[in-house]
This record gives C-alpha cells, sequence and structure tokens, in this order.
C-alpha cells in the first residue's frame, strides 16, 4: 500500500503541479549526509574538467560519420525525435528541435559541478537507414542505452532524501542561474549504477532539461533565447530572511521561501569556479554558435556574480561553506 501510494503521489505532481504534495525536508540530515554521493560529489578536479566531451569522454560519443538504422520515432513529449541503432548495436535516443542543445550544454556544467549525468552528445545532423531509403536527418540530443545504467523510475522534488541539504538546494539554484522551467518530476530518472560508478550506486539525475535559457513559464515557455534570458531577472530580492527569484515555472512551492542567500552563494561560487574556456566548450559541446554562446554566458555569469553579492551583502558568506550534507534549520541560524 506504501509503494502504491507513493507512485500515486508522484503521478499527482507530474500531472497536476498544483496539487503536488508538500515539500518535506529530509528527517535524518546525518543519513543524507553519508548517501549524498547518490545525488552530489564534490569535484575534484573542477578547474580542469572536460566540458566539451564530458565526464563520458569521446570514447562514448556517436560517430558522426555512421549511417544510424530507424528503430521507432518518439511518441512522448514536446520535441521530435527518435530512437535509432549505430552498427556496433548501440541503440540512442535522438531528441531534436531546439531543446537537445540546451540539454547537453547544461548537463555539461552540472557533471563538472558535481551533479551525475548519463552520457549525452550532440550532432548537427546523421545519416538514417529508413529501410528503403537513407535520410540526412536533423541533429539533436544523442543519449546511448548505456549498460552501466538502469533506468529504476522516478523521483520526486517534493519528498526525497536530500530535501534541505545544501547540494539540493544549490541544484534548484543552478537550475534557475539557466532559466530552467520544465522542473517534472517526470523528469528525473533514478538510475540503479553497476560497478558504483562516481562513488554510488544509486543515482537521482535531473535528465530533461531543454526548457532553458529564455523565459520561465507554465505553458510553453520560449527557450533558447538569448534576449529574453538577458531580460529576464535573476533574483527578484529577500523576504524574510528568503530569497526570491523571479520563476514562473512549475512547482514554485521549490522556491517559495526556501532558499536562503548562503545557498545561492554555494552554488554560484561552484559555478564561478568555470573558466572562460570551460563555459565556451559546454556551449560549443550543445552545437551554439559562438556569437550565440558569448551572449548566453554574458548573462550567466552576471547572475552568478548578483548571486555572489546576494550573500556577501546578507552576511551569509560563512554559511556558504558548511558541510555540503548538513541542513541549516533556518535563515536566522545562518546569519549567526
Amino acid at each position: 500500500m506504501r509503494t502504491e501510494a507513493v507512485v500515486f503521489s508522484l503521478v499527482i505532481a507530474t500531472y497536476f503541479p498544483f496539487c503536488a504534495p508538500a515539500v518535506r525536508p529530509t528527517a535524518a540530515p546525518e543519513k543524507a549526509a553519508q548517501e549524498m554521493a547518490e545525488l552530489w560529489q564534490e569535484p575534484a578536479h573542477l578547474e580542469s574538467a572536460d566540458l566539451y566531451d564530458g565526464p563520458w569522454g569521446a570514447e562514448h560519443a556517436p560517430d558522426a560519420r555512421a549511417v544510424y538504422t530507424f528503430v521507432q520515432a518518439k511518441t512522448h513529449g514536446v520535441s521530435p525525435g527518435l530512437t535509432v541503432r549505430d552498427p556496433g548495436g548501440v541503440k540512442w535516443s535522438v531528441k531534436q528541435g531546439e531543446e537537445g542543445p540546451i540539454e547537453v550544454t547544461l548537463s555539461r556544467v552540472l557533471s563538472a559541478i558535481g551533479y551525475h549525468q548519463p552520457p549525452v552528445y550532440y550532432l548537427p545532423s546523421f545519416d538514417v537507414d529508413r529501410h528503403t531509403w537513407i535520410e540526412r536527418a536533423p541533429g539533436g540530443r544523442f543519449r546511448p542505452a548505456d549498460p552501466s545504467l538502469h533506468e529504476d523510475g522516478v523521483w520526486s522534488w517534493q519528498q526525497n532524501p536530500f530535501v534541505g541539504t545544501r547540494p539540493y538546494q544549490g541544484l534548484l539554484v543552478v537550475l534557475k542561474v539557466f532559466n530552467s522551467s520544465d522542473l517534472k518530476n517526470s523528469n528525473n530518472t533514478l538510475y540503479r549504477v553497476k560497478g558504483g560508478r562516481e562513488g554510488a550506486t544509486r543515482w537521482f539525475v535531473v535528465r530533461d532539461l531543454g526548457t532553458a535559457l529564455g523565459e520561465t513559464g507554465r505553458l510553453d515557455p520560449r527557450r533558447s533565447d538569448p534576449d529574453l534570458f538577458a531580460r529576464d531577472p535573476f533574483v527578484a530580492g529577500v523576504r524574510d530572511g528568503f530569497v526570491a527569484f523571479s520563476y514562473h515555472g512549475w512547482h514554485q512551492e521549490l522556491f517559495r521561501n526556501r532558499i536562503t542567500a548562503a545557498d545561492v552563494a554555494w552554488a554560484c561560487d561552484l559555478l564561478a569556479r568555470l573558466s572562460d574556456p570551460q563555459w565556451a566548450d559546454a556551449f560549443r559541446a550543445g552545437g551554439f554558435r559562438p556569437d550565440q554562446a558569448d551572449r548566453f554566458i554574458g548573462t550567466i555569469k552576471r547572475r552568478i556574480r548578483e548571486g555572489q553579492r546576494l550573500a556577501d551583502s546578507r552576511g551569509a558568506r560563512a554559511a556558504a561553506t558548511a558541510r555540503p550534507g548538513m541542513m541549516l534549520s533556518s535563515p536566522v541560524q545562518e546569519a549567526r
């Protein structure tokens, strides 16, 4: 019965976000700290991380010269796409349209700062064997069916082992830096990891990241628009000790009266450690033109500086260095 109730709550949160269960901070912060590697790991080599090929490396990338065999068309979501098989027998999920480049770029950034991501790559175009003819198809995000990762359902933003911890709060801040608005539970994938890659046998992953780099909204927000992205405010102010964001997407309860200036500082300090070449590589990995990338990166850096200044002005810089798994009971405690 308990399993049925959890599944029901996830379905409700996915399709009726206004009926989502309450955000429930973990009751076991010490256990959350012990299991933190399932959500986030301190990046040991952030400044030297490869944001073009990503943590999976070039060896996992799709072959741009191969002819892929059509398997089936994509039947869900708003972006066009298809499943194909390469000459070596590997199945690839291909997401076409404007969301694919965003997903690859944001995935690169999340991986670099310590959040788990499956292998994803971008090809501008590719050949597909449709069984009776070979088509030159528009490219997109390529994600392989990797044998080391087994999808094990979805996880809930509102109720998971890490709610209220610094890396959980920081993940939401990073997604807001990019104006990621499609924060549905159905976009969160729980993986079982063969061999304990990156120190964990289970991963909590935010996977479908393509609705970003534009405006935020609940119904088909415009994405991948540098002008809209630059005009949209990042932070609206600080109220009762919590940061108010300019966010208009689903599940506003994740942001409202929940994230402190120290949370924002922690996330922005991580992002600030990425170099100009790394930012350029992340957008190059997504197939963005250099002039587009420069405009997006300029806005992202402005938001990072805004987040850092916010923490400094609120006296929250010391709290931002607290052990990531620790809970901060209130914004009052942070300021002490």
